[in-house]
């Protein structure tokens, strides 16, 4: 049986090294490799695009778009890790509902998910999609990452030239105009954009994404059971684990891993609640959501 052949365009930055790393000891596929001195050569990636079954675009979003015009008529397959086309190809979360995994089976271009969405489309989507949330209510959500999710200027600044400031988080995307947000509101199907603010602090991977649900936000009243149990039915049978509510939540506990997990707390009478989600920024953020979704698109097993 031929395997299928996977290109990188965007080889050498975070993302796309990550996912060059994990692809290499893989028997189930042939890993297409560009040599260094032509990865930014048009006839040399258009090559690649031609030998290849699925490419994953891992590069800023203008040359993602070039690289998907570069790769037309060749009938290869697109994962694109760039903010470019999530709210124009199909979105690469396969948990969205019950039938997004054969969508994207199905399609050609899939855009893999940023990684605040992620965790904020896990908490929200299940609310919004389904008319338990009011789609005008304008929602506020935090996210704290490790820095790895900044790319190699971020991871160096961090690790080689690291000033007392940064031993402490910083906010950011203050402006209330994150890139993430046309994602976050088309995917959840919301009319308004979120309050959203991103934090990042000193240690390399994890994410925490907090989005604080008052119950008059809701279109009916539901106690902190009824909602626990409501995101248990909705996330059965998925890669996303729901727990019941901690008081408490540490960030980098997903770290190194694919998986997502979401905690549903809030207080007693029912008033507030927080959805919770926490993963590792380039696993379910990023890496190993690509990877998933390369496995989906080529029927491939799923490999942790």
């Amino acid at each position: 049986m031929t395997r299928p052949k996977i290109y990188i365009d965007g080889q050498s930055g975070t993302t796309g090294l990550e996912i060059r790393q994990r692809l290499a000891d893989r028997s189930d596929i042939d890993l297409l490799i560009i040599p260094e001195d032509r990865r930014h050569e048009e006839a040399a990636r258009k090559q690649m695009f031609e030998e290849a079954d699925l490419a994953f675009l891992c590069l800023p979003d203008e040359a993602a778009r070039e690289a998907v015009q570069l790769a037309e008529g060749t009938g290869v397959r697109l994962i694109d890790a760039s903010t470019a086309h999530r709210t124009a190809w199909t979105y690469g979360f396969p948990e969205l509902d019950r039938n997004q995994e054969e969508r994207i089976r199905q399609a050609d271009k899939v855009a893999n998910p940023g990684c605040h969405a992620t965790g904020f489309i896990a908490a929200v989507a299940p609310l919004s999609r389904s008319g338990l949330l009011d789609p005008e209510t304008v929602l506020t959500a935090f996210s704290l990452t490790g820095y790895t999710g900044g790319g190699k200027k971020m991871i160096a600044a961090y690790e080689t030239g690291k000033t007392p400031q940064m031993e402490a988080p910083k906010a950011y995307g203050l402006d209330l105009n994150h890139k993430h947000l046309p994602e976050m509101m088309t995917i959840c199907q919301l009319k308004q954009p979120p309050l959203f603010v991103p934090v990042v602090d000193d240690y390399p991977r994890g994410m925490l994404v907090l989005v604080p649900v008052s119950a008059s936000q809701l279109t009916r009243k539901l106690t902190l059971e009824e909602l626990q149990s409501y995101f248990s039915r909705w996330y059965e049978g998925t890669a996303v684990q729901v727990h019941p509510g901690n008081p408490s939540l540490f960030a980098a506990d997903k770290a190194g891993t694919d998986d997502l997990e979401l905690f549903v707390s809030g207080n007693d009478d029912g008033t507030g609640f927080v959805i919770a989600a926490r993963f590792d920024n380039l696993g379910k953020g990023a890496c190993g959501a690509a990877i998933r979704n390369m496995e989906i698109m080529l029927g491939l097993p799923r490999q942790a």
